[in-house]
């Protein structure tokens, strides 16, 4: 039996493994993260994070889409595995993990975490795009991963699933694909937002870096300043600090709560349906 934790950062929820003796194996390993991500199956999760040793930073960190698909960067798994970091004593409260889009710096403060996001880059602001025979006019940022924008008049009405899987496999972001993010701007000078991610192949109940992609885009058309609060699907509000200079951004940081949900031990039984050829 391998001990897990569920957390939960902004409405996304991951489960977090101290692989730092490889209690993990990689034989099959996308599927075998793939199935136990099931909802109702499995545990569930959005994604599945790997905390390793590393000689750079206070360790590494490996992240997997619930596809079973592995990611550069995700803000809201960022917060919560540098928080479970501090709480099993592997790192202070200030710290730094290790990941594909590069060395990561955290600050923790009881279950608040501020996390440094990666290098913005490749902004792009309303461009036409033509999907299913209609026009979008959107924008596009990568965070570390790529992200698609859009302003809607009514959030709640949006096709976050028909239109957000359409641009996320559009050709124009082949072959990796682009999460998808809808977002309305609010009276209180407040964000409101809904994420199709990509990986998940639906709409989650929060995306960190697609809440960081929002707020640089708003703020390069001068809808907002630093920092900015944006509204998630999950009830818990995100704020993005960052430093603008000229058309660029520096310091780009993402805070909100990250909580320890559970402690369990995965049983064999967990993997049963897929390995016996369910759906």
């Amino acid at each position: 039996m391998l001990t897990f934790y569920k957390m939960s950062g902004g409405g996304n929820d991951f489960i977090v493994i101290d692989n730092r003796v490889t209690v993990v194996d990689e034989k099959n390993l996308s599927q075998w993260i793939a199935s136990i991500c099931r909802r109702k199956h499995s545990i569930g999760a959005d994604g599945l994070i790997l905390i390793e040793t590393s000689e750079r930073a206070d360790f590494k960190w490996r992240f997997f889409n619930a596809d079973g698909g592995e990611a550069e960067m995700c803000g809201n798994g960022g917060r919560c595995v540098a928080r479970l970091a501090h709480l099993q004593g592997i790192a202070g409260p200030r710290l730094s993990f290790e990941t594909q889009a590069g060395v990561i710096h955290a600050e923790i403060t009881d279950k608040r975490v501020k996390l440094e996001m990666p290098q913005p880059s490749t902004i792009e602001l309303d461009y036409p795009l033509e999907v299913g025979g209609e026009t979008f006019t959107v924008s596009s940022v990568s965070v570390g991963v790529p992200h698609v924008v859009l302003w809607v008049h009514d959030l709640d009405a949006a096709a976050v699933f028909k239109a957000g899987r359409a641009i996320r496999y559009h050709e124009h972001y082949a072959p990796a694909g682009t999460n998808v993010n809808f977002v309305q701007a609010l009276d209180d000078g407040a964000l409101a937002i809904r994420t199709y991610e990509r990986g998940v192949e639906d709409e989650t109940l929060a995306c960190g870096t697609g809440s960081v992609a929002a707020a640089l885009i708003a703020s390069a058309k001068g809808m907002v300043t630093s920092p900015a609060a944006l509204n998630t699907r999950g009830g818990e509000p995100l704020k993005i600090y960052f430093h603008k200079h000229g058309d660029a951004f520096r310091e780009v940081f993402l805070e909100g709560d990250a909580r320890v949900i559970y402690e369990g031990k995965l049983w064999k039984e967990a993997l049963f349906l897929i390995n016996a050829g369910g759906d």
